[in-house]
């Protein structure tokens, strides 16, 4: 049987890291992975996150770390899209606020900017990008989307960022009311990891 193939998530946010672990073991895919952050990532020369698309982000940033460390180095990339509000917040979804705003904060700004939008104007979506490196040379960029609206207030205690207000149609619910497994099925994040997992499996 083949050894796991060892992937290095450029971000030192734990949390990041258990939500694709779990990806990982959900996802069936025909390799198998070993996930781990990137070896001493905050002591590395920060990347700066300010292409204008999601995609030119991640890859930019697995790029970098790449260059930096040994081995097979991934990064993402995702966000809120609102056609309606020109596309924002898209790659600034973390900064929507400001760079030190809350969650609750930045969905606020969200659902005041929305504020005299009818049904059909809070139509949004969440992208992932997923970018794969290996000494400074990209070997796969995926991205994918989930579709849903901007509801008038939150709804749910799950997931974070802009999911109490994100609604999914297919399921009646926010992300935020959805169990793990359901949005692992369905999210930008878990449709995007899944085609980096079939993108590497090609390589092999």
């Amino acid at each position: 049987m083949r050894a796991p193939v060892k992937l290095h998530l450029a971000s030192s946010n734990p949390g990041k890291l258990k939500e694709y672990r779990v990806l990982a073991e959900t996802a069936s895919p025909s390799v198998s992975v070993e996930l781990e952050l990137l070896r001493e990532f905050t002591s590395l020369p920060a990347f700066d996150e300010n292409a204008p698309t999601f995609a030119e982000n991640a890859a930019g940033k697995a790029l970098h770390y790449s260059s930096l460390r040994e081995g097979l180095v991934f990064a993402d990339d995702s966000g809120l899209v609102v056609p309606a509000l020109g596309g924002a917040p898209g790659v600034h979804s973390a900064r929507y606020a400001g760079a030190d705003a809350t969650n609750s904060q930045r969905i606020e700004k969200l659902l005041n900017e929305l504020r005299d939008k009818p049904g059909a104007e809070r139509s949004a979506h969440f992208v992932c990008a997923i970018a794969l490196a290996r000494k400074a040379r990209t070997l796969a960029v995926v991205t994918d989307r989930v579709d849903g609206e901007i509801l008038e207030a939150p709804r749910g205690a799950e997931g974070f960022g802009y999911d109490p207000v994100f609604y999914f149609p297919a399921l009646k619910k926010t992300f935020a009311e959805l169990l793990p497994e359901e949005k692992n099925q369905h999210s930008h994040r878990g449709k995007a990891f899944r085609k980096l997992l079939a993108a590497l499996s090609s390589m092999l």
